[in-house]
């Protein structure tokens, strides 16, 4: 049986059997390539988050209005990612058997595998939508093929050509540009074609994973990730996006790479906050409307 975790996202405070989505933590950073700190980023988030109101004005939504299970972190194998991955995946599953909706917190983007394997399980015709500064798309980085800069590369090898769609994309090799030409729907700097493609998958009703890897913001409004790369978008453009992509059907989702030792401030950490307040809300209330 699913215990709610202590202490809960605001307004997260559902039992899991009467839950509609469910939170949880993936604390992992065990292959980042520069600067660690994201195994911190979901317990941050949580205990931050009660400086936010349940309530948004950019949406016109509380989630007191709707039924939240907050599981807490997992408690994951530092020394292992296929291991972490195994943990996570298992989680996802379950979650999903429930007929409920995981939003994971990472941890670094690795972390995404994991559940994108137990969504894909269940939904081989899955599509993930992709939000960062990089391609994530090596084939290995240092001689691994487990990394946060490979993760969208084993994605793909799960659901193939043409059902991976990237958006913000503004860092990677030649060679991850090149393989983004061929296999996935890449939309560098921006997120211009997201309506098309979000118009498209939502006449199709084609099940979503939507990842969010908050480096996608530009450093000046988030530094406190592990690899900031200039040129990023603004929280109004991203926030924009969020509530295009949850017109999809999706079915699990995401938020990454925070890593709030990084920022003293405690700015970023808000701004993660905030990006998982109106995520759960836009998720929901399409959830509910449809």
């Amino acid at each position: 049986m699913m215990e709610r975790n202590v202490e809960t996202f605001i307004g997260c405070d559902a039992s899991y059997e009467e839950a509609e989505m469910v939170l949880f933590g993936a604390p992992f950073d065990s292959t980042t390539s520069f600067r660690p700190g994201a195994r911190f980023g979901s317990s941050a988030i949580r205990h931050e988050s009660f400086g936010l109101e349940t309530y948004s004005p950019y949406q016109d939504e509380d989630l007191t209005d709707y039924k939240v299970f907050d599981g807490g972190d997992l408690e994951l194998c530092f020394g292992s990612a296929e291991k972490a991955l195994k943990d996570i995946e298992e989680y996802a599953r379950q979650v999903l058997a429930d007929g409920k909706i995981p939003l994971m917190l990472g941890g670094e983007h690795l972390v995404t595998l994991g559940a994108v394997r137990a969504a894909f399980e269940k939904y081989s015709d899955l599509h993930i939508i992709h939000f960062d500064a990089h391609a994530d798309l090596r084939d290995d980085y240092l001689e691994m093929s487990l990394s946060h800069a490979c993760v969208l590369r084993r994605c793909h090898e799960l659901v193939g050509d043409s059902r991976i769609h990237q958006f913000c994309i503004r860092s990677g090799e030649r060679a991850e540009f090149a393989f983004a030409k061929e296999h996935t729907d890449m939309h560098p700097f921006c997120f211009e074609g997201l309506k098309e493609l979000v118009e498209e998958l939502k006449d199709k009703e084609v099940p979503v994973y939507f990842t969010i890897d908050l480096d996608c913001l530009d450093p000046g409004f988030f530094p406190g990730t592990g690899t900031p790369e200039a040129g990023g978008v603004t929280f109004m453009e991203l926030l924009g996006a969020i509530c295009e992509v949850v017109k999809c059907r999706v079915v699990a989702a995401d938020v990454n790479e925070l890593a709030p030792m990084l920022d003293v401030s405690g700015a970023s950490t808000a701004v993660a906050c905030k990006v998982v307040r109106e995520l759960l809300l836009g998720m929901l209330k399409e959830e509910k409307n449809r």
